[in-house]
């Protein structure tokens, strides 16, 4: 490209830029909810659901004043789902997909029946890791899912059936296959870009959904049963989130139009790899490897609270003035997955000798608020979300970073399945929010009477 050409295409970008800002006031002149939301984070009711619920006010008298967070899976709160399969010393994952498909807690010989039916699904198309995933290797394990479930798409010869029983049959092939396409797009870029060995693990029939995904990924096939535990528990916690978070409200949109499952899911999978959905644990790991570099004393709050407010001045880590891991667009004054996993993360921090930068992410969930409330005017409360602790355990779990935000997909595709199926249950219109130009009237110029 000739320098010249560089300079025009800046030209041009510069002209994109300038041609698509709007004016912020107008926002507020005609009561434009930005991001669907209000000022104090209330959604704009788009729709109603059955699957999930996020609460984070409480009633007091006749007021709504904001309270600790709830999540609501079918009607049952998540505390008491993870409470009721811990309880009991088995893993929650396939149970908590059958809960947000159908709609009811399966009994045992049920949910024995839905983990075959998972089992028997968990398997590729013959030849579709040479042919689609080794093959075409991708920089980023996201995309590279991405591309897997459209290819899907070739190998179904219902693939364009969107009645519920299809869907159905679709949806449990996905949820199935995910820790597949997840480990093995992984295995592609280490081998392909990381010059690592390339190993590739059958799924065992045997193994419920996390612990296969440990088997397939290490090259031994090791892991404990501690580390097995927690990961089903961090599936069961990012599995579902109310319609309205960016994800599934893409499912909700996209299936509207009357599209296939394949691509429905796919462009979930393009909303949830944004690092203000899904990317954002990557972000809190990072951040933490830059605090422990610049904050030599742990125990001492000064030097964190100096460290939060140089991000906050993006003067510290990516310049991004955020706190990664801290506040949430609905939750103020908690997150109750981040306070799940962080009573059980510290378990795994323990038997991995990590106690102290345990104690260093508790510290910061701590006065991460406090400095923020000093140097921001806060409409709503902040508080550590399921991000700022899960990146954390994925680390003990020596889960490389680039199958962070994949291990949330493999969660979430139980949710977005449950709103597919909800979305063609009910048959609505299309999905078409109202957008409000504000572009002056003009004239078309003929071209010799164009300026340069």
């Amino acid at each position: 490209m000739t320098q010249n050409d560089k300079e025009w295409l800046k030209r041009l970008c510069d002209m994109a830029v300038s041609s698509s800002l709007v004016d912020s006031s107008l926002y507020a002149k005609y009561d434009v909810k930005r991001g669907l939301r209000d000022i104090s984070g209330k959604g704009v009711l788009a729709g109603l659901t059955q699957i999930g619920e996020v609460q984070a006010q409480t009633q007091v008298g006749d007021s709504t004043v904001p309270g600790p967070g709830r999540l609501i899976y079918r009607g049952i709160d998540i505390n008491e789902i993870v409470q009721g399969f811990l309880a009991e010393g088995r893993e929650g994952f396939e149970e908590t997909c059958y809960l947000l498909l159908f709609g009811e807690l399966p009994d045992s010989g049920e949910l024995a029946r839905f983990q075959r039916l998972l089992a028997t699904n968990r398997a590729l198309p013959e030849n579709f890791v040479h042919d689609a995933i080794l093959k075409l290797a991708s920089r980023d394990v996201m995309n590279a899912m991405a591309q897997n479930v459209l290819a899907l798409y070739v190998g179904d010869e219902c693939a364009d059936d969107i009645s519920i029983e299809n869907v159905l049959r679709q949806c449990i092939v996905l949820i199935a296959t995910f820790p597949l396409l997840a480990a093995y797009s992984y295995q592609a870029y280490s081998y392909q870009y990381g010059n690592k060995s390339l190993v590739i693990h059958s799924p065992n029939p045997e193994l419920p959904t996390a612990a296969n995904f440990l088997h397939m990924l290490r090259h031994d096939s090791q892991y404990t049963p501690l580390e097995a535990q927690l990961l089903d528990l961090a599936l069961v916690l990012h599995a579902e989130h109310g319609g309205g978070n960016n994800s599934s409200f893409t499912v909700h949109v996209v299936t509207s139009s009357g599209t296939d499952t394949y691509s429905a899911i796919a462009a979930a999978m393009g909303s949830l790899k944004g690092p203000r959905h899904g990317g954002a644990n990557i972000k809190v790991v990072q951040m933490f490897e830059d605090l422990k570099k610049n904050v030599k004393d742990w125990e001492d709050d000064r030097q964190i609270e100096d460290y939060l407010l140089k991000l906050l001045n993006k003067e510290a880590f990516d310049r991004s003035g955020l706190i990664y891991g801290i506040g949430h667009a609905v939750y103020s004054v908690s997150d109750p997955r981040a306070l799940i996993l962080q009573d059980h993360v510290e378990r795994l921090a323990a038997e991995k000798g990590l106690m102290d930068e345990m104690r260093l992410y508790e510290k910061v969930a701590k006065l991460a608020p406090e400095v923020i409330g000093h140097v921001r005017k806060m409409y709503k409360g902040v508080s550590a979300n399921i991000d700022f602790y899960s990146g954390f355990l994925y680390r003990l779990l020596d889960i490389p970073t680039e199958l962070f935000t994949p291990l949330f997909a493999m969660a979430r595709i139980a949710g977005w399945s449950a709103h597919r199926i909800e979305e063609l249950a009910n048959a609505g219109k299309i999905i078409r929010p109202a957008y409000k130009s504000v572009a002056e009237m003009r004239h078309y110029v003929p071209l010799a009477e164009r300026k340069k």
